[in-house]
C-alpha cells in the first residue's frame, strides 16, 4: 500500500506541520494583500498575517461565513485578476444569492490531485471505470469527481444525475468498478435495479464513493449488503474546494482522512467559536492552504464532527458528519437530527430507506411527522406495525413524540443531488 501513496501522504507529522505553517502564513498574506474583505476583517481584529507564527495562532483570526461570500457576490472574494480564473462554480442560491467560487489553472490541478488521492484511498485504481452520477454544471460534484478520476487514470462515464432507468442500463452494459454518487440517489438506483428484476449484487461495481449529504452506518450496511460493494465516504464543499477535502480509506472505514497538506481543520464550539481539542464534537472549520483564486480563512462549514488521530494515513481524521448545526431541529426542547431518524427507519421491517420529516404547528406547539415509504408488497398490517415501531423508537431513542405516516412506495420526492429531508410547514415567526 505504501508504494501507492504520493509524496504528501508520506510526510511525517512534524514535516506535515512545518509545511502547514509555511503554507498557512503564505495564504494569510495572499488573502490580506488581494481580498478587500480579508484586509478589512484582519484590520478590524487588529491582526496582520505576520502575527501568525504558529499553527495555534490561527485561532486569533476572524471566521468566514457563507453570508460573507454572498455579500461579496459575485467576485469580491477572488484574490487574483479575473483573467487568471479558469473556472467558476456556484451554489444553487435557493436561499439567497449563490456562493461563487473560482479556480486558477493551478487550483484545478490541485483539485484533480486531491480527488485522485481520494479515489485511490477508496480502492479505485488506474484502469478502473468510474460511473460519475453527481450532477454536472455549476455544482462542484460532477466535474470535481470527473477530473480527479481522470487524473488517477480511470475511464470516466459522465452519467450525471437523472434518467435513473438509463443509469441502471449503463452500469450493466459498461461494467464500471467505481460509482461516485449521493447515498440517497444510490438508494433510488437500488429501487430501479429491483424494479427491472436485476440483482444489484450481480453488477461489476466494487466501490461506491458517497458524498454531498450526511449518511449513517446503517445506510452503509444497507448499501454494502444489497450491492455487495465497499461503501466509503468522501467529503468536500464548494467554498473550500469541492469534493476531495477528506476521504474515508477502504481498508479502515473509520472516518475521513483530511488532506491536511491542503486544508487545515479546526473544530469549534458552534455557539462560542472557541477551538475545541481533538476528540470533542463541534463545528468543522477549514482554512485553505494552497488555493490561489479564492483562499478561505477559517470558513465555518456548519457540519458537526470531531477530529481524531490518523490511522491509514498520517493525516487526522474527521468522524462521519452527524448533521449540520443549521439542520438541527429543536422540537419541544429536544435537539434532533435527520440522521437519528434515518438510523431508526433503516432498521424497521416493512419500510424502504426513504423518509421525510414534516414540521407543523399545532396550537402553540411544534409537531413532527415522519413520512416513510413502505417496501413493495408490504401489507396493511406490516405498515401499521412499522409506524408503531418508528414512533416508539423515536420516543425511546430521541425523547420526543412524533406522528408517523407510512406512504406508498415511490411516493416521496426523489433527488439526484442532496435530498431535502426536512419540510418546514410552520408559519413564519
Amino acid at each position: 500500500m505504501t508504494a501507492l501513496l504520493d509524496a504528501g501522504e508520506r510526510l511525517g507529522r512534524d514535516e506535515l506541520e512545518a509545511l502547514q505553517l509555511e503554507r498557512l502564513r503564505a495564504t494569510l498574506r495572499h488573502a490580506y494583500e488581494n481580498v478587500g474583505f480579508y484586509r478589512a476583517a484582519f484590520d478590524k481584529a487588529g491582526l496582520h498575517p505576520e502575527d501568525c507564527r504558529t499553527l495555534a495562532d490561527l485561532s486569533r483570526f476572524p471566521f468566514t461565513v457563507k453570508a460573507d461570500l454572498r455579500d461579496n457576490y459575485p467576485f469580491g472574494m477572488f484574490a487574483v485578476p479575473e483573467d487568471r480564473v479558469r473556472r467558476i462554480h456556484a451554489s444553487s442560491g435557493t436561499t439567497g444569492r449563490p456562493t461563487v467560487v473560482g479556480y486558477t489553472e493551478r487550483d484545478l490541478d490541485t483539485w484533480a490531485d486531491v480527488v485522485a488521492r481520494s479515489i485511490r484511498a477508496a480502492g479505485g485504481r488506474p484502469g478502473h471505470k468510474a460511473h460519475v452520477a453527481y450532477g454536472y454544471g455549476l455544482f462542484t460534484g460532477g466535474l470535481g469527481a470527473h477530473y480527479g478520476a481522470e487524473r488517477l487514470g480511470c475511464t470516466v462515464i459522465p452519467a450525471s444525475g437523472g434518467m435513473t432507468a438509463r443509469q441502471v442500463q449503463l452500469i450493466q452494459d459498461f461494467r464500471p468498478e467505481i460509482i461516485m454518487i449521493t447515498p440517497s440517489y444510490m438508494l433510488t438506483l437500488l429501487d430501479e435495479f429491483e424494479r427491472q428484476g436485476v440483482d444489484p449484487r450481480s453488477t461489476s461495481l466494487k466501490v461506491g464513493i458517497f458524498g454531498a449529504e450526511p449518511w449513517t452506518e446503517q445506510m452503509r450496511g444497507e448499501i454494502e449488503e444489497r450491492f455487495a460493494i465497499d461503501a466509503v465516504d468522501i467529503y468536500g464543499l464548494s467554498e473550500v474546494m469541492g469534493p476531495g477535502v477528506a476521504q474515508e480509506c477502504v481498508e479502515t472505514k473509520d472516518g475521513l482522512h483530511i488532506w491536511e497538506d491542503h486544508f487545515y481543520p479546526e473544530v469549534v464550539d458552534p455557539f462560542t467559536g472557541e477551538v475545541l481539542p481533538d476528540g470533542e464534537e463541534g463545528e468543522l472549520v477549514f482554512t485553505s492552504l494552497t488555493k490561489e483564486a479564492m483562499p478561505v480563512i477559517r470558513y465555518r462549514t456548519r457540519d458537526l464532527t470531531r477530529l481524531l488521530p490518523g490511522t491509514a494515513r498520517v493525516f487526522r481524521r474527521m468522524e462521519k458528519v452527524t448533521g449540520r448545526s443549521d439542520d438541527m431541529v429543536i422540537l419541544r426542547g429536544v435537539n434532533l437530527f435527520p440522521t437519528q431518524i434515518e438510523e431508526i427507519v433503516l432498521r424497521t421491517p416493512g419500510v424502504a430507506p426513504h423518509f421525510q420529516l414534516r414540521l407543523t404547528r399545532q396550537g402553540r406547539m411544534d409537531a413532527l411527522t415522519v413520512r416513510a415509504e413502505a417496501r413493495t408488497g408490504a401489507s396493511t398490517a406490516e405498515r401499521e406495525a412499522a409506524a408503531r415501531s418508528i414512533a416508539a423508537a423515536v420516543k425511546d431513542g430521541v425523547g420526543v413524540s412524533v406522528e408517523v405516516e407510512i406512504v406508498d412506495p415511490e411516493t416521496l420526492e426523489r433527488s439526484v443531488g442532496k435530498i431535502k429531508r426536512i419540510v418546514d410547514l410552520r408559519e413564519a415567526r
